[in-house]
């Protein structure tokens, strides 16, 4: 079996609210390239990317794929992964991979959970994501603690989840451990609580707020401040385990975050980790250094969603909720439309590969939502409630 071809497409899906985060706004859409690898047996593999418009990058990769065995992935990986010896084309091999393992489950007839190792649980409990909200339904923005808070309670009671993380470094970090606290005292002890400043915060604020929040018993902290340096610095003040997603996200940052003590979760992402192989060695090493592990939501659709699930499900060792901005989306792109939550979880995929088809109605009609709309990426995610503003850090 030979590779023979690449397709790719750009597609959006609108969002029920517009999210803020600390470096700006999701405008109220998902954008994502979808990748079809074809073989000379008719078989097609598909994969997914964010970050913005990936199909340029990934044409110029299509040289260096055609003509391989998607069976061979430690050759494309070689041929893929630095091919520009300073920079690691992770995000776009993950993709590929992805879609070499939906290749390899289609002509075993085995899904993707069986190319990892097999599953240890039939579906994936998943949290209530919370971003403060711009455009919200209903109408309004979200503007204080018991905004989200309200939300949170909602999604307990709609999708089932029984764990929350807040998208902090938002509002003021007073306001934002206020919404764990009201979370803890309306939904228990039982509910799990997380909180991610994606590094914004300073050492002191991280600290000062890590204190706050050590009687509400958070599962973790997550990157409460910037680098390896000072998520290292929280985690000796602060009686809290310390995940990340961002310090370390690649391999080269690994051990240097265990020898630093940066961190005591560290969050698996496809595209970050070298794709669903990559992850399994993330986890490995996590297992090594008694460290643990939990998954991380890039924003993903339908393909995607189904990998991260495929994955996650081989991973004894994973015990945390998975990270999802799914609950967000209007609609997906695969047939059957969005996946559905029953009590918190979703179920793992069970046919071959990765178990899901492209929609070709809905993916015509998303492209033309992704021409309509354009790549919000190279607009910085602007805010469009506040014209001037540019994102900081550590001064909060």
């Amino acid at each position: 079996m030979k590779i023979i071809d690449l397709r790719t497409r750009c597609v959006a899906i609108p969002l029920n609210a517009q999210l803020r985060h600390n470096t700006g706004v999701h405008p109220g859409y998902f954008l994502r390239t979808i990748l079809e690898i074809i073989t000379d047996e008719g078989i097609v593999g598909l994969g997914e990317v964010g970050g913005g418009d990936q199909r340029g990058a990934l044409q110029k990769l299509k040289p260096r794929i055609v003509g391989e065995d998607p069976f061979h992935l430690e050759v494309i990986k070689m041929k893929v992964l630095r091919s520009i010896y300073y920079l690691s084309n992770a995000r776009l091999y993950a993709a590929i991979e992805m879609a070499c393992l939906d290749i390899q489950g289609k002509v075993l007839g085995r899904p993707l959970s069986d190319l990892l190792g097999g599953r240890v649980r039939n579906e994936v409990p998943f949290i209530a994501y919370l971003f403060w909200r711009y455009d919200r339904p209903g109408g309004g923005n979200d503007k204080t603690a018991d905004d989200l808070a309200d939300y949170c309670q909602e999604l307990h009671e709609t999708l089932g989840v029984k764990a929350m993380k807040l998208k902090a470094g938002v509002m003021a970090p007073k306001e934002e451990v206020r919404v764990l606290e009201l979370c803890r005292d309306r939904l228990g002890d039982d509910f799990g609580l997380r909180i991610d400043p994606n590094g914004v915060w300073s050492v002191a604020t991280a600290v000062q707020m890590g204190r706050r929040m050590e009687e509400l018993n958070p599962e973790y902290f997550e990157d409460p401040a910037w680098g390896l340096e000072g998520n290292a610095a929280v985690r000796k003040q602060v009686r809290i385990p310390i995940a990340t997603n961002m310090y370390p996200a690649k391999f080269d940052d690994l051990g240097p975050a265990i020898r630093l003590g940066a961190v005591d979760i560290v969050l698996t992402d496809i595209h970050y980790w070298e794709g669903p192989r990559g992850v399994k060695d993330l986890v490995a090493v996590c297992n090594t250094f008694n460290m643990g592990v939990a998954m991380h939501s890039g924003a993903e659709f339908g393909i995607e969603l189904a990998a991260m699930i495929h994955t996650a499900s081989t991973i004894p060792t994973m015990t945390f909720a998975g990270d999802a901005h799914y609950h967000y989306l209007t609609d997906d792109i695969i047939e059957g439309g969005l996946m559905s939550y029953e009590n918190g979880a979703i179920k793992v995929p069970t046919g071959p590969g990765l178990g899901v088809s492209l929609d070709e109605d809905k993916m015509k009609h998303y492209e033309k939502l992704y021409e309509e709309k354009g790549d919000y990426y190279a607009r910085f995610h602007q805010d469009p409630y506040r014209p001037d503003w540019y994102p900081t850090v550590g001064g909060i």
